[in-house]
């Protein structure tokens, strides 16, 4: 596995990212099978160290978990618990998708945009103009799953909205968390 350990505004010592390749291998070759990459990320957010680690599977599915803790070590420990959680509660589902599934999950390029939120100031009766401000423009990766495999992919990644491309229908697809905890799910007719 592929490690890319770093800090932001911090000095990552060598024994800390020893310690964070031996935790991410323990729990990863115990619940999944063929990890590709992994990227953990420490911050300092006030008086806490916070821990951010996506972990990338060969089948295409990405475990995604942040925590915040008083010491780097103990963010980590956090960090790992919940990404073991995460992995513990889908263990069976990603065995099984990964014996069905020869090959990795297919990709497709399409743009993503980040828009300015718009101000409610003085003036916010009418805008200048229609169109929104483009913050930023990247190109992301939609992956074509089935539907089972888009809510897992979306809880496992700690998202609130996935687009998916339906495996079934080739059509793109959406399904979020709604406000009463339950899944939602757009099929476009």
């Amino acid at each position: 596995m592929r490690y890319q350990i770093s800090g932001k505004q911090l000095d990552i010592g060598e024994s800390l990212q020893q310690h964070v390749q031996q935790e991410l291998n323990d729990v990863v070759a115990k619940y999944a099978e063929r990890p590709t990459e992994a990227n953990v990320t420490f911050s300092k957010d006030r008086h806490e160290y916070v821990c951010e680690s996506s972990v990338h599977l060969s089948t295409g599915l990405t475990v995604n978990a942040k925590a915040h803790a008083g010491e780097i070590y103990a963010s980590l420990d956090a960090c790992r618990e919940k990404m073991e959680k995460q992995l513990r509660r889908y263990k069976r589902r990603l065995k099984d998708h990964h014996t069905h599934r020869s090959t990795p999950v297919e990709t497709f390029g399409a743009p993503s945009y980040i828009l300015a939120q718009e101000d409610a100031g003085e003036d916010a009766s009418e805008p200048e103009t229609l169109q929104p401000i483009i913050v930023a423009e990247t190109q992301t990766k939609i992956k074509s799953l089935s539907v089972g495999e888009a809510v897992m992919q979306m809880e496992l990644a700690d998202e609130n909205v996935l687009v998916f491309q339906n495996e079934g229908q080739k059509r793109v697809n959406v399904v979020y968390k709604r406000a009463d905890g339950n899944i939602g799910w757009i099929d476009p007719v």
